[in-house]
């Protein structure tokens, strides 16, 4: 049975190739509705994405990677795309990006926020809640919490077995899905105006409209 169920979510899974693309606008609009799954210690639990937020490497002053900065930290957003990228912020924030485009180019797609799906028990524990509300997985940081994510997934793949992203065949009319600019990105001059972030505008289970 075990290898029924992986057979059948191995065919779910988005593979590599999907995130080498370098139209990452594009791609953190195509992310909503995606199904990010974590399975650590023995544990399972899955959010369907609700809010992304785009970022074109080199080129815009709010990536970490402008001008092709190049850190310990930021060396992972360099990898081929499909891998996890985790950073803290504040430093008490694990925050999880999805690399995207080919080696060497530093995209990157930040996952603001997510819909339950499964594992709300753990999710609840982990976040120190006793009943399921919006800020359980609205936030990027309140989202890595509450699926388990830390900087030790950096630089992981995303097939599997820890991390992957699913295509469940959900998928939203444009009239469904708002742009703007991205949050907290002030610092970005111009560039914070770009409407590189994408949510869905029904969802309960976004962090700010």
């Amino acid at each position: 049975m075990d290898a029924e169920i992986s057979k059948t979510e191995q065919g779910l899974r988005l593979g590599e190739a999907y995130f080498l693309t370098e139209d990452v606008p594009r791609l953190a609009r195509e992310l909503l509705g995606k199904v990010l799954v974590t399975f650590l210690g023995g544990e399972r639990t899955a959010v369907m994405i609700t809010e992304t937020e785009a970022y074109e490497g080199p080129v815009d002053r709010a990536s970490h990677a402008y001008g092709h900065r190049r850190t310990r930290r930021t060396g992972t957003m360099y990898l081929p795309g499909g891998c996890a990228y985790v950073y803290l912020c504040y430093g008490m924030h694990h925050l999880f990006n999805v690399v995207s485009a080919p080696a060497g180019v530093p995209h990157a797609v930040l996952i603001r926020a997510g819909e339950p799906l499964e594992g709300l028990s753990l999710m609840l524990k982990r976040r120190k809640m006793d009943k399921i509300e919006k800020r359980l997985t609205a936030g990027p940081g309140s989202l890595s919490r509450a699926l388990g994510i830390t900087t030790a997934l950096d630089a992981e793949k995303l097939g599997g077995p820890k991390i992957w992203i699913e295509d469940r065949g959900i998928r939203f009319p444009d009239k469904e899905i708002a742009a703007g600019p991205r949050i907290g990105v002030d610092y970005a001059g111009e560039h914070a105006l770009w409407p590189y972030r994408f949510y869905l505008k029904k969802s309960k289970w976004v962090s700010k409209r």
